[in-house]
C-alpha cells in the first residue's frame, strides 16, 4: 500500500493524532518537545504551540479548545487560546512519572494513563477525567501498568480496547458508557515481540482495531475476532499511533518518532518523526469530544 509523507515534522516522539472535523485539521503532539500541532492537509499550514512541559495526548473540546494529558496531569486550553487555564494534578509528586496516550469516550470523559520515564514495571495507572457541574475530577481506574498506551472503543461503545505496551497485548474490557465502569479485562490479541511493540490504536467503523507496531515500521489491522486482517509498512521503524481523518474519514494518519534511532539510522530514515498518511479502504469515526464549559 502506498504510504505518503504528509508532514515532515521531524518530531522527537510524535503521538496522539486526533482529527478535528470542524477545523479540517489533524491535531497531534510531540511528547518530549511539549508541542501541540494542528496541521491542515489542505495547505500544509501547521498551527503549533508549546505547552511548556511534556504532553502525551490530547482530546477535542465539545465547545472548542482542547484537553491535554501533560507531565503533571490534565490541562485545559480554551478555544482560541494557546496556554493552559486549568489543571488537575495527576502523580505530580512522582518526579519520574508523566502522562501518556489518551482519548475521549462517548460520554465526553477523557481517559489517559501514566508511565515511569524509565519504564519501571507496574508504576503507571489509567485515569479518567470527568467534568460535572463545572468541576473537574480525575479518577484512577487501573493500577499496576508499565506503559499505559493506546485506548479506543467499539462502534457500539460497549467495549474498550487498551494497550499496556510491555504486556505485548491489546486487551479488551466490557464498558458501561453511562457510568464509565470497566469489567472483564481479557486479552484481545497477543503480539509477538518480533512483530513490534503495540503502541497507539484506533477502531474503525467496521469495529476493526488498528495498532501501531513500534520498532517494526508497521501498522496492523485486527478483525473484531482478533484475526490479522492486513499490515501496512512504513519507511521508518518507530511507528507510534494512528487516527482516521479527512473529509470522508478514510485517510489513515500515522505518527512516528526518532528518539531511539542511532545517528546512522537517522540518516537512513530521513523522515523519521514525520506524519504519514495512506488510504487503506476502511473509514474511521468522528472523535468523541470532552464535555466541559
Amino acid at each position: 500500500m502506498k504510504v505518503d509523507l504528509a508532514q515532515d515534522a521531524r518530531a522527537t516522539i510524535g503521538e496522539g493524532p486526533v482529527w478535528d472535523e470542524r477545523a479540517g485539521r489533524l491535531c497531534w503532539v510531540d511528547i518530549t518537545a511539549g508541542i501541540v500541532h494542528r496541521w491542515s492537509p489542505r495547505n500544509g499550514d501547521d498551527r503549533a504551540f508549546d505547552v511548556g512541559q511534556p504532553v502525551g495526548s490530547l482530546g477535542l473540546g465539545a465547545h472548542g479548545g482542547i484537553v491535554l494529558a501533560v507531565r503533571d496531569g490534565f490541562a485545559l486550553v480554551p478555544r482560541g487560546a494557546e496556554s493552559v487555564v486549568a489543571m488537575v494534578d495527576v502523580e505530580r509528586e512522582l518526579a519520574g512519572s508523566r502522562m501518556n496516550d489518551g482519548r475521549c469516550d462517548v460520554a465526553g470523559r477523557f481517559w489517559a494513563g501514566t508511565m515511569d520515564c524509565d519504564h519501571r514495571p507496574h508504576a503507571g495507572s489509567l485515569y479518567r477525567l470527568d467534568a460535572a457541574g463545572g468541576t473537574l475530577a480525575a479518577t484512577r481506574v487501573i493500577t499496576g501498568l508499565t506503559i499505559s498506551n493506546g485506548i479506543d472503543w467499539s462502534p457500539r461503545d460497549d467495549l474498550m480496547y487498551f494497550v499496556d505496551s510491555q504486556t505485548q497485548r491489546i486487551d479488551v474490557f466490557d464498558f458501561d458508557a453511562v457510568s464509565g465502569a470497566l469489567v472483564g479485562r481479557r486479552p484481545f490479541v497477543e503480539i509477538p515481540p518480533a512483530d513490534g511493540l503495540p503502541d497507539g490504536i484506533a477502531v474503525d467503523s467496521d469495529g476493526c482495531v488498528w495498532v501501531a507496531l513500534f520498532g517494526a515500521g508497521a501498522v496492523r489491522r485486527y478483525s473484531p475476532s482478533g484475526r490479522i486482517d492486513r499490515d501496512i509498512r512504513l519507511p521508518v521503524t518507530l511507528v507510534t499511533s494512528v487516527a482516521f481523518g479527512g473529509a470522508d474519514l478514510s485517510d489513515l494518519y500515522i505518527t512516528t518518532a526518532r528518539h531511539r534511532l542511532t545517528p546512522q539510522e537517522r540518516v537512513l530514515q530521513a523522515h523519521a518523526g514525520g506524519l504519514f498518511v495512506c488510504r487503506p479502504g476502511p473509514s474511521g469515526r468522528p472523535a468523541h469530544r470532552f464535555r466541559w464549559t
